[in-house]
Parts: C-alpha cells; structure tokens; sequence
C-alpha cells in the first residue's frame, strides 16, 4: 500500500497525516473540530472537508480515537486483550469497505471490573515500531494516565489511573486551590521533586494531599511553588502504585512537558525513560495498514 490517509479523532480535536509507504508524514493538518463539535450524521461531511483532498482513488484511511466511541461516527468494538497487530486489524470498523476504517480500542478485565482504551493502542504499536521493541513497559501520562506491558508485541496488560483529573480537581476545586495563583506559575523543579518523594514515603493521597495546605500555612513553600508540589504528590502516587524494577527502562509517551515531568519522577525510583512523541500515532496507524496488505 503506497499511502495512506492516517486520522487521530479526539474528543476536542482532530488531526491527521498523509503518510508514505515506510510512515514519514508527508503532509498533515489539525482542526478544532473533535467529535463533540460534529452534529449528529455530520461525520462524513468534517471529514470530506478535512481530508478529501487526499483521499484519491485507491488511498486508505484509518482512524484512530473516540471517532470509534458511541458518540463517534461509527462505534468500534473493543478487540479483547492480549491484542497485537494482527487482532487490530481483523477488527477494524470500515466506514467504506476497502477505504475507510476505524480502529477499534483495546479492554482488559481484572477481577470482574472492565477497563478500557481507545487512541492509545495505535501510539502504543507505533512506539513499538520506532523503538524496534518486541516487549516494553509503556506510559502514556494525562488526564487519564494508562500503564501498559507489552509482551511479544502484543498488549497483555494495561490500567488506567485518573492522575490528571484528581490534578486539575484539587488546583482548581478543593481547599488548597485558595492558597495557590489563579494561573499556573513556572514549573518548579525541586517542589515537584519533594512532592513526588513525600508521596513515595507517605500512606496515600488522601493523607498527603493536605501537606500542600500545611506546607502554605506554615510559611515553608511559596504560592509560586504549590502547583507544582501538588503535581509532583498526584504523579508520585502514580508511580508507587507501579511495579518498577530499579534499571528496567520504561517508555513514555505524550506532550513534552508531561513526558519530562515523568521522566523526572521516575528517576526518583532509578528507571531510566525513553520518551516517543506524537508521531507513534502515524507510524501506529501505518503499521496496522501493513497488516492488511
């Protein structure tokens, strides 16, 4: 297959990329125009709009992230772990017969509670592809951070922890969002380094969480810091939740400032980090086509 049309769908935003027979994106574009801002049976219309210029005779596309969710243009079924290439592709949703699919998400269920993905599966195999790895521990930090083990290049675990969620909750929503600046100052370096180790040591968040006050209230970390402090308590948490063998490296992937943050934290532990950006989407997507050729 000589190109292909590869389309990451969110929930806020869509983005997409015209890639070549080895994935090197030729051209790509973004739009503020995610899933929620589709009307209901507006889908093939945002996408000819989009991306129909690229879409000559014989051109696949695959799509990957909440386009497939119920809320999406066509609901794709999650493909059951453990999951590689080969499943992905046998469970593609097509739009278009032979020209247009979705990519289904991935879901795992342990001790009878479900937990799911969709999106991340397609960085998870183009990390793969990049790094040249069979098996990895993989992270993808945000608002819904997941932790994944990959094994023979298949998913055969994952979890999803709400890091960025309980974040964004407490700076802006609780108590100690009084006691911080209204805009996020600088990152703070050596607050967020003492956040992340009285998280390791202490009992949990739920007793942690309320040193950011204490801390204020007692003149001993400036307003400037706290945000920073508190990321550095929810992201150590995080971490001491996680089976991490000191040396054993762990692959994190996503936006810059919030891999770096990672890779921060974890060396607190020893573990050495390789950080992939957000082209693992493309080259994901690319991988999957070449299943079908």
């Amino acid at each position: 297959m000589s190109r292909i049309v590869a389309v990451d769908w969110g929930t806020s935003s869509l983005r997409g990329a015209l890639l070549d027979s080895d994935g090197k994106a030729l051209e790509e574009r973004s739009f503020a125009r995610g899933i929620l801002t589709v009307p209901t049976g507006g889908f093939p219309e945002t996408f000819e709009a989009c991306f129909g210029d690229w879409m000559t005779p014989g051109t696949l596309c695959l799509i990957s992230g909440m386009a497939g969710s119920k809320q999406g243009w066509r609901e794709a079924p999650y493909c059951a772990c453990p999951a590689g290439f080969d499943a992905i592709a046998a469970q593609l949703e097509w739009v278009e017969a032979g020209r247009i699919a979705i990519v289904p998400g991935l879901s795992i269920e342990r001790s009878g509670v479900p937990d799911v993905m969709r999106g991340e599966e397609t960085q998870i195999f183009g990390a793969l592809q990049l790094l040249g790895l069979d098996n990895a521990r993989l992270v993808l930090p945000g608002t819904h951070s997941k932790w994944v083990t990959v094994s023979d290049r298949k998913v055969t675990d994952f979890s999803t922890w709400m890091t960025g969620e309980f974040y964004a909750l407490l700076r802006q929503h609780s108590l100690l969002a009084r006691m911080m600046p209204e805009a996020d100052p600088a990152h703070d370096a050596a607050a967020f380094d003492q956040g992340v180790a009285h998280a390791l040591a202490g009992p949990g968040l739920l007793n942690t969480a309320f040193s950011t006050r204490t801390l204020s209230l007692f003149n001993r970390m400036a307003a400037s810091a706290l945000p920073s402090y508190l990321s550095g308590l929810v992201i150590g948490e995080e971490l001491k939740s996680q089976t991490l063998p000191r040396g054993e490296p762990v692959v994190v992937m996503g936006a810059e400032a919030l891999t770096a943050r990672y890779e921060q934290a974890l060396a607190q532990l020893g573990v050495p980090v390789q950080r992939v950006g957000a082209g693992a989407t493309w080259r994901g997507l690319r991988a999957i086509a070449d299943t079908l050729s």
